[in-house]
Order: C-alpha cells, then structure tokens, then sequence
C-alpha cells in the first residue's frame, strides 16, 4: 500500500491519511521500508531527495516494529513473508494489501489480509 499511496493515488493515501489522524495504526519493519524505497528508486525513478521526503512520511504515519521471527509461509514470492512477519511483530488485526499472493492466504494466525476497500468499508459499516 506505501508504493500504491506514494505513486498512483486512489483509496490507499486514505490509510495513510488515517494513521496520521490516530485513527488506525500502521506499522512497518526496516524490511518492507527499505524494498519501498528501493522500488521507487529503481522502478519509478525517484530521486535522492524524493526518497528522503517519502521515507519521512511513511515513518510520520508508522510504527517502527522489529520482526523476532523469520517466515516462509507465502508461495510464489518471498518478499512477502516480510510483510506477515511485520504483521506479527506489530500484533496486527488486519493486513491491508494489493498483493494478490497475501490475498489468496486470506488469514495468517488469525490475522485477516484484505484490500484496501474492503478495509475502508469495514470502517464506514462501524460507523454507521
């Protein structure tokens, strides 16, 4: 969701929006921060500086959590797997993801995975 919010806009900004907000926790590992940044350097070309900005912003909207345990649990891409331990180590509810490998798991130790949407209309339905 970092590289969706940062780059295409949409409903995952929202998210973001709402961390800053206390409405929700967000929380991110040196892991996922680190294959972010590295994906808007190499594949959209982000400068020095635009890096720096946006490094600043999503450790303004996160919670900084250090993963204890190593996993390998989502077939197809391994990256993955950092995003499930960042979710134990943070004593997640829910992950909220694009990724269709994290999708098809549908819940990992009681941890619902769901798309930013689904996310966003669970909490207009508390709402109401």
């Amino acid at each position: 969701i970092y590289i969706s919010a940062l780059r295409f806009g949409g409903k995952p900004p929202t998210l973001l929006e709402m961390a800053l907000d206390g409405q929700i926790e967000l929380a991110i590992s040196d892991a996922i921060l680190e294959e972010t940044l590295g994906v808007l350097r190499d594949k959209f070309q982000r400068t020095a500086e635009e890096l720096q900005r946006h490094e600043a912003y999503i450790t303004t909207c996160t919670r900084h959590v250090v993963p204890t345990e190593t996993l390998d649990d989502v077939p197809g891409d391994a990256d993955d797997n950092r995003v499930l331990e960042c979710a134990i180590a943070a004593d997640s509810e829910v992950i909220v993801s694009g990724d269709a490998h994290l999708l098809t798991l549908g819940r990992f130790r009681g941890i619902e995975i769901l798309r930013v949407s689904e996310f966003l209309q669970r909490g207009e339905d508390r709402v109401r």
